[in-house]
């Protein structure tokens, strides 16, 4: 039976135009809280802009936000993985002067910042994802902040080789992973989707088993090896193509709310 349900937003549970069904979810909200079933909503994401998407369910849902480095219930920060600053300070030097072509977000449990030199359509992308979002001069004085996570926007046909190159260069100390479309996440190692949902779950008592998930990117794949329940979307990275157990429809034909549906009206057959 299945007693949560973990969903990625970008690709996944938004559709093409970073939108979704809100009526029909709302419908399928009120059967899931009736039956006690818990809504995750995990993301590489800030927090702040995940929760702008489900306005009044603040207080209900559960966001594992920056790709499981904190977790937000009820307006609160209920659990965060952070960066030593010694840390912080190698990766930031690192990529401004080995990688001058790529852009960079230093994301903090406050506020996310980038420098005020970066791209003009770099700074246009980076408010449509971060809510909180501080324009700084330099990383050489760090924020008054707790790390958490480095967001990268990079060329498409360089992400797998920046990737490899990156965790070669840290050799454990870090973790980078594609999220896609050229972006690539600078996470803890350990930290994942998987482990903060795994956390939860701990938390409820409630199995694996029991937990239904849909991903689309490399940053989704510990979440989808957690649960036999697991749904790649249909353009999916084969990575997670070969993590799931399922394929869910298209996320331009609202996949997620299909599948959950469908489990839904089983769920109640005599």
């Amino acid at each position: 039976m299945i007693r949560a349900i973990s969903v990625d937003m970008d690709g996944t549970f938004l559709d093409e135009n970073g939108e979704y069904n809100r009526a029909r979810f709302e419908r399928i909200y009120a059967e899931l809280v009736k039956h006690q079933i818990k809504f995750i909503v995990a993301s590489g994401n800030q927090y702040y802009q995940l929760k702008s998407f489900f306005p009044g369910k603040d207080e209900e849902l559960f966001y594992v936000a920056e790709n499981g480095a904190v977790i937000f219930h009820q307006g609160e920060l209920r659990s965060v993985n952070r960066f030593e600053e010694r840390l912080v300070q190698k990766i930031l030097r690192t990529l401004i002067q080995d990688y001058q072509d790529l852009q960079v977000i230093l994301c903090g449990v406050k506020s996310a910042y980038l420098l005020k030199a970066a791209d003009s359509n770099f700074k246009t992308f980076a408010k449509k994802y971060y809510f909180e979002l501080q324009e700084v001069n330099s990383f050489d004085v760090l924020p008054d902040d707790t790390f958490i996570k480095f967001a990268l926007d990079v060329e498409v046909t360089k992400t797998g080789q920046i990737v490899e190159d990156l965790n070669q260069t840290f050799n454990g100390e870090i973790r980078a992973v594609a999220s896609g479309h050229g972006s690539i996440d600078i996470i803890i190692p350990g930290v994942t989707k998987g482990s903060a949902i795994q956390q939860l779950l701990n938390e409820w008592r409630v199995t694996p088993d029991d937990l239904l998930a849909f991903g689309d990117a490399n940053n989704d794949i510990e979440m989808l090896q957690l649960t036999p329940n697991s749904y790649a979307m249909q353009e999916s990275s084969p990575e997670v193509f070969a993590t799931a157990k399922y394929i869910a429809p298209s996320n331009k034909e609202a996949g997620v709310l299909k599948v959950i549906e469908d489990y839904m009206e089983k769920s109640q057959r005599p």
